[in-house]
């Protein structure tokens, strides 16, 4: 890799980052560096196998669960989201199908709407966070927002929709999510540092979230900002080498079939706010066939980057809100070059 950009990308680390960076082609390690600690108040140090929340990156993954049911035949894009929850949610509009959910232009009020977020680290859910280890546990919280605009207008990024979608999991598989998402994506993938784990107990493989708040002081996590267990719009822990190995599985035919994961990584919308489009769970860059996941959550920010050209990959994991965007600009800036450089 370019000495330029490794230097970039040490000043970048040496600033004051926390987390994972990982640079891949092919299989082949450009750059790899774990900075900062995964236990302040221990002093336990992040490491290149440390697992790092993803926050709303494992969307992807809920999208994965919703496709791997519709290529059973078990749902369609069309399938209404009231034909399945039934009375549930009475203010979705009649008219939202999966498709709108998946491709964010359902139009449902959402429980955590990003157009009116404030600073991320001041987020509090609207119920004890202890009590949201399931997905069905999220009904209060999702039910009592009017719909924004009619399903198919236009993009607007929803997380609850998501959540809507880990329901629509339950109710058509008969199974729990998580193990819905397991079965489709951990395991036919090969992840095997990537699960769901429960903030108020996170084994030492983890690292803590840590608020981003001088305020505060440095040691003040997020377990009481956030649902105790992910659901369908994020949560998920993973590791760097992980998301590596994710994207050849993913756009491989190893996941799902070729032709579904095709489906799911065609542009849907343009999101000039973001300088990206939207295909079906996924992120694409607007100049050239890249798909992303990007998270952002008190204690989080997360974004993974795959070129199926060149098969470059990058993978930037921080465990707090803001320490992983530095260090993406600088890929970002620099990820054209590198990946002309190998095709």
């Amino acid at each position: 890799m370019d000495e330029t950009l490794t230097a970039s990308l040490d000043d970048a680390i040496a600033a004051g980052f926390s987390g994972v960076v990982h640079v891949t082609r092919g299989g082949e390690t450009l750059f790899s560096r774990a900075a900062g600690e995964a236990d302040r108040a221990h002093g336990i140090p992040n490491t290149l196998d440390t697992q790092f929340a993803m926050a709303s990156g494992s969307k992807g993954f809920t999208a994965l669960a919703v496709m791997g049911l519709v290529a059973d035949g078990a749902l369609t894009l069309a399938t209404t989201v009231r034909s399945v929850l039934g009375d549930a949610l009475p203010l979705i509009d009649p008219a939202v199908t999966v498709e709108h959910l998946l491709a964010h232009t359902s139009g449902i009020g959402d429980y955590l709407d990003e157009d009116e977020l404030g600073d991320i680290n001041d987020y509090v859910m609207p119920v004890p966070v202890h009590l949201l280890a399931g997905t069905a546990a999220f009904l209060p919280v999702l039910d009592g927002f009017p719909t924004k605009f009619p399903p198919g207008e236009r993009f607007s990024y929803c997380n609850g929709g998501y959540v809507v979608l880990a329901l629509v999991i339950e109710a058509v598989s008969e199974s729990a999510y998580h193990d819905v998402v397991a079965r489709t994506v951990f395991d036919r993938a090969g992840l095997g540092s990537t699960a769901f784990l429960r903030l108020d107990e996170l084994p030492g493989t983890a690292a803590l979230g840590y608020l981003s708040k001088p305020e505060v002081g440095g040691l003040r996590t997020n377990v009481l900002h956030l649902p105790v267990l992910a659901t369908g719009d994020g949560g998920t822990f993973t590791t760097a080498a992980d998301m590596a190995a994710f994207w050849p599985a993913l756009l491989d035919g190893t996941v799902l079939p070729e032709a579904v994961v095709s489906e799911m990584v065609r542009p849907r919308n343009d999101v000039p706010s973001e300088s990206l489009r939207y295909g079906l769970g996924f992120w694409l860059r607007p100049d050239r066939d890249t798909v992303l996941l990007e998270g952002c959550d008190a204690g989080v920010s997360f974004r993974s980057v795959y070129d199926p050209a060149s098969t470059l990959h990058y993978t930037v994991i921080a465990n707090d809100a803001h320490g992983a965007w530095p260090v993406k600009g600088i890929l970002d800036e620099h990820l054209p070059a590198l990946a002309a450089a190998t095709t």
